[in-house]
């Protein structure tokens, strides 16, 4: 079983580089977030916030949300086959380990779903 509170450690702050502007919901053991909170229209619906990205831990992997690949399914060109295989569903990625390379990835998806909202006006 691998060690979930360490992988969620080691994620935790590549995601926290984007507080702020984004800002947690909810920050406490197990669970961070990050949202924008900003008067939006997406596909005709008003918003006051978008999820950006999330990690929680979950029985038996820590799981990375990430809403820009949702929001932009072609992003997934970009990630290299390691990060690929971990995404279950459209948004979640299924994190059993952590490697330096595995890291470097998420911090590249990161990046470039940040520059996305950025792009979008959602930030």
């Amino acid at each position: 079983m691998p060690d979930l509170l360490s992988i969620f450690n080691e994620l935790r702050p590549l995601i926290s580089r984007y507080n702020p502007p984004l800002q947690p919901k909810r920050d406490e053991p197990g669970y961070y977030d990050l949202w924008s909170f900003k008067d939006l229209v997406i596909v005709d619906r008003k918003r006051k916030e978008v999820f950006f990205a999330g990690l929680i831990i979950q029985k038996s992997y820590v799981g990375f949300y990430f809403m820009p690949v949702y929001a932009e399914p072609d992003s997934k060109q970009f990630f290299k086959p390691e990060l690929l295989r971990l995404l279950k569903g459209k948004s979640c990625f299924h994190i059993r380990e952590v490697t330096p390379e595995l890291l470097a990835q998420i911090d590249d998806a990161l990046e470039r779903g940040f520059k996305l909202y950025q792009e979008r006006g959602w930030i």
